[in-house]
C-alpha cells in the first residue's frame, strides 16, 4: 500500500481555490450523500422507474429485483446529475466533478487535491487555476464517454480534474519530493520521500493505464480509467504548451517596435545583434533581440553571451525579459558548462521577481546536478535555504 502524505516544497498561504473545492465536494457528501443514501425513493417519483428501465436490462432478473429493494434516493440524484454517456447533458458535465460514490471515494481524491493543488494553484493564480480544473474535468469526462459511449451508467467524482491537476504538476514541479506512507506488511513500513515525477508516473501507468489495458477500456471495479488517463494528459499538454510559450513570448519591456527594422528578414541585423550582445552594447541591443521570432534566435548568442545578457537585463530590472533569456539558453544549450549558470538565473528570478518559489527550486536543485562553480553552488545553496524557510512543510536533505 502506498499513500501520499505531503509533498515539498509547497508555497505559504492559502490556496483558497483548492480549499473551496475541497469544502464544496465535502458539503456536498455532507448534506446530499449522507442524508440521502438511508432514504427510500417514493414508489411513484418518475426517476425511480427511469432509473430501473435504463439500469434494469443491463442486470439478471434476480439482480434486478435486488437493484428495486436496495435503490436509495441518492442513487436518483447521482443518475439525474451524474455524467452518462449514452445520454449526457452539459450540466452534468459539471455536477458530475462534485458527487462521490463513498467516504473512501471523496477522502482519496481530496488527498489527492490538497497535495498537490496548491502549487499548481500558486502557479497559476486563482481564476486560471479554476479554469483549468474544471476545464480539465471536462475533458477527462469526456475522455471517457469516448471510450464508452453507449454506457447508461452514470459516472461521478472529481478524480478526472484532480488528475488534470497531476498533469500540470508532472511538467512544472518535476524535482519536488512526496512524502510516502509505504506499508508492505509485514516487511516494510515506514515514511520516504520520493521524486514528485516517479510517484505521478505510478499513478498514471500502474494505478491507471495498466488496469486500462487490462481491462480494455471498459473500466473495472467502476473505476473510469479512461477518465484519470484523459485528465492527465489533458493537464500535460497545458502545461507543457504554457511552459513552451515562456521561451516564446515576447517580454513587456521590449514590444516589437512598429517602425523598427524587420531584423528577421535582414541576416546582417542579426549578425549586429549577436557582436553587439557579445561586445557588451546590452542597452542596444535587447530591443533588437526581443524583435526577432523565438526560433531565429536558437543558438544565436554563445553560451557565456547568452548568460551575460540575462545577468545585465535581470541587474537592470528587466526581470521578465531576463528569465526569457535563460530559458532560452536551457533551450539551446541544456548541458555543458554555462547550464548551471543558466539555470541559477532562472532561479533567482522565480524567486525574487516572481515569487514563484516552488518554480525557482525546480531550477536551483538543477544547478547542483550540473556540477557548478563553487560560487554558483553557494548561491544556490543559500537560495534553497530561503525557499525551506518560506514553505509551509520544511525541506529536509536536499543535497
Amino acid at each position: 500500500m502506498f499513500l501520499p502524505l505531503g509533498d515539498e516544497p509547497n508555497p505559504r498561504g492559502v490556496p483558497v481555490v483548492t480549499y473551496t473545492l475541497i469544502g464544496i465536494n465535502v458539503a456536498v457528501f455532507l448534506f446530499v450523500t449522507l442524508p440521502l443514501s438511508g432514504v427510500r425513493p417514493a414508489a411513484d417519483d418518475p426517476v425511480l422507474w427511469e432509473y430501473l428501465t435504463a439500469i434494469g436490462p443491463q442486470l439478471s432478473p434476480r439482480m434486478e429485483e435486488r437493484l428495486l429493494l436496495q435503490v436509495s434516493a441518492y442513487d436518483l440524484v447521482v443518475f439525474s446529475y451524474g455524467f452518462r454517456p449514452a445520454d449526457w447533458s452539459a450540466l452534468a458535465l459539471l455536477t458530475s466533478l462534485f458527487l462521490h460514490g463513498g467516504f473512501m471515494h471523496l477522502a482519496g481524491n481530496m488527498l489527492f487535491l490538497w497535495i498537490y493543488g496548491d502549487n499548481v494553484e500558486h502557479r497559476l493564480g486563482p481564476v486560471r487555476y479554476l479554469v483549468a480544473y474544471l476545464g480539465t474535468g471536462i475533458l477527462a469526462t469526456l475522455s471517457h464517454a469516448v471510450l464508452d459511449f453507449g454506457s447508461v451508467i452514470p459516472m461521478v467524482g472529481a478524480s478526472g480534474a484532480i488528475s488534470g491537476v497531476l498533469g500540470f504538476y508532472f511538467i512544472w514541479f518535476p524535482r519536488n519530493r512526496v512524502r510516502l506512507w509505504i506499508m508492505l506488511f509485514p516487511f516494510f513500513m515506514n515514511v520516504i520521500y520520493a521524486p514528485a515525477r516517479l510517484v505521478l508516473g505510478m499513478y498514471l501507468v500502474i494505478d491507471n493505464l495498466l488496469p486500462f489495458l487490462a481491462t480494455r477500456g471498459a473500466g473495472g471495479g467502476g473505476v473510469a480509467y479512461g477518465a484519470h488517463i484523459g485528465g492527465f494528459v489533458a493537464g500535460l499538454a497545458y502545461a507543457w504548451w504554457s511552459q513552451r510559450g515562456e521561451v516564446q513570448r515576447r517580454p513587456a519591456d521590449f514590444e516589437p517596435d512598429p517602425v523598427a527594422p524587420a531584423f528577421d528578414a535582414d541576416p546582417t541585423s542579426v549578425r549586429g545583434i549577436r557582436q553587439m550582445i557579445a561586445a557588451g552594447e546590452h542597452e542596444q541591443a535587447a530591443p533588437a533581440y526581443f524583435n526577432l521570432s523565438a526560433a531565429r534566435t536558437a543558438r544565436l548568442l554563445l553560451p557565456e553571451d547568452s548568460i551575460n545578457f540575462g545577468r545585465w537585463l535581470a541587474n537592470n530590472r528587466h526581470s521578465d525579459a531576463a528569465l526569457v533569456v535563460y530559458q532560452r539558453h536551457l533551450r539551446d544549450y541544456p548541458l555543458g558548462p554555462y547550464a548551471a549558470e543558466a539555470h541559477l538565473g532562472a532561479g533567482l528570478v522565480q524567486l525574487y521577481s516572481r515569487n514563484q518559489p516552488t518554480a525557482a527550486y525546480q531550477h536551483l536543485v538543477a544547478v547542483l546536478d550540473a556540477e557548478p562553480h563553487p560560487e554558483t553552488e553557494g548561491y544556490a545553496r543559500r537560495a534553497i535555504a530561503e525557499i525551506a524557510a518560506r514553505q509551509k512543510f520544511r525541506v529536509h536533505g536536499v543535497h
